[in-house]
């Protein structure tokens, strides 16, 4: 049996804050929370005991249910070793799981990185982040929203495709990004909802009687917030306001400073609180590797500024980190830690359905664990109890 604790004197567990404490980790698994005193009556038969410094805080590993790439891979490459990249560089970030993220491609590319991804989860490596499953952006969306998806490849909403798509992932597509006011989009938001996989609306021309109807047919996220999507207009507030607006949407945000004004990241914040945010990167294969030329998918993307654009100036994802995202969100918004915990890990866990196993520091958990400075830098990150980054 492998097993060691972590110490600490900031535990953020999702429910409370321990103030000097520890966790017990057994074969990946968090198996003892509690406090100092608490730890004083363990017996550890030998068992490492790693201490973090006072000024530190340790959280629970980041989900991020939108994300194309990094490090100069990308889920559209339909290799193992782009997989494997991901995963491995991942965790320097705080990032322990994640949804595969597609694009709107030719059917038959879209079919490869399914299938890809499908096979790489058989047999995961331990000691990186852990690919969840796969979050399927488009090619159900509007082309009247198309953001930097490819145009000609979008597709009306269609179950039988959808069930070809999820037999050839192995039944790992977990959330669907979808216009649902497109022909057959609400019997697809019906078939998905029942099915357990997440809806979000998004590269959608919506009104706002249209994501109603979607929410009544099960819809229950927005995917990049602002972005790709009907703006809020005072005759009608569009996918925008209407996400704003319902308690049943969580609501995905890229906080890059690009993508949404710092000043309405607040705005968002103040209407939606931490339970109804879900902080993404949207990250795409030049995440890590700074300015230059990069493909995403089957078009070209300049990195210039921190901005990543198509050749049309069209943004085309991001190159954001999750340790940017929460050090942003902190700054931009004025929320707590806390706050952080359930924008990044505790709401993504419970959308997918996975916060009996992650999300936040409890017993019978796995020990995904991220260990932050004063600075809100990376230290440590523990993929189900393995050291995957130790600055």
């Amino acid at each position: 049996m492998e097993r060691f604790v972590l110490k600490g004197k900031n535990i953020y567990t999702g429910n409370r804050v321990i103030e000097s404490g520890f966790l017990l980790i057994e074969d990946g698994v968090i198996t003892s929370i509690g406090t100092d005193v608490e730890f004083n009556r363990l017996d550890l038969q030998g068992g490492e005991v790693i201490e973090v410094d006072a000024t530190c805080s340790i959280i629970p590993g980041m989900i991020d249910m939108h994300i194309h790439g990094a490090a100069g891979s990308e889920v559209m490459d339909a290799t193992p070793q782009a997989l494997d990249i991901m995963t491995a560089n991942l965790p320097s970030e705080g990032t322990t799981s994640f949804l595969a993220t597609t694009l709107t491609e030719a059917e038959d590319s879209i079919k490869r990185a399914l299938h890809n991804v499908g096979e790489f989860m058989r047999a995961q490596p331990t000691g990186q982040a852990e690919i969840l499953g796969i979050h399927l952006e488009g090619p159900f969306i509007s082309p009247s929203r198309p953001g930097a998806q490819s145009q000609e490849n979008i597709i009306c909403p269609d179950l039988e495709k959808f069930a070809e798509f999820q037999r050839i992932a192995d039944h790992h597509i977990l959330q669907v990004t979808m216009a649902p006011e497109r022909p057959g989009g609400m019997e697809l938001v019906r078939y998905l909802s029942s099915h357990g996989v997440v809806v979000s609306i998004g590269h959608s021309n919506a009104t706002s009687d249209e994501v109603q109807k979607a929410i009544e047919a099960g819809a229950k996220q927005v995917t990049h917030l602002f972005n790709a999507m009907s703006p809020i207009h005072h005759r009608d507030p569009g996918v925008a306001g209407s996400a704003l607006m319902a308690d049943a949407l969580k609501c995905e945000l890229i906080v890059d400073g690009i993508h949404i004004h710092p000043a309405v990241v607040h705005m968002a914040f103040r209407l939606k609180g931490s339970e109804g945010l879900i902080l993404v990167t949207d990250a795409i294969r030049a995440k890590c590797l700074g300015e230059g030329s990069y493909r995403l998918g089957n078009q070209t993307v300049q990195v210039r500024n921190g901005r990543a654009l198509l050749e049309d100036g069209t943004l085309a994802g991001s190159i954001l980190t999750m340790k940017e995202s929460i050090k942003n969100t902190l700054t931009f918004t004025g929320c707590t830690l806390e706050d952080i915990v359930f924008m990044s890990s505790i709401n993504p866990a419970k959308q997918l359905n996975l916060f009996h196993r992650k999300g936040s520091l409890e017993t019978g958990k796995d020990a995904d664990v991220v260990v932050l400075n004063e600075h809100m830098d990376v230290l440590m990150t523990l993929c189900r109890g393995k050291v995957a980054y130790q600055k």
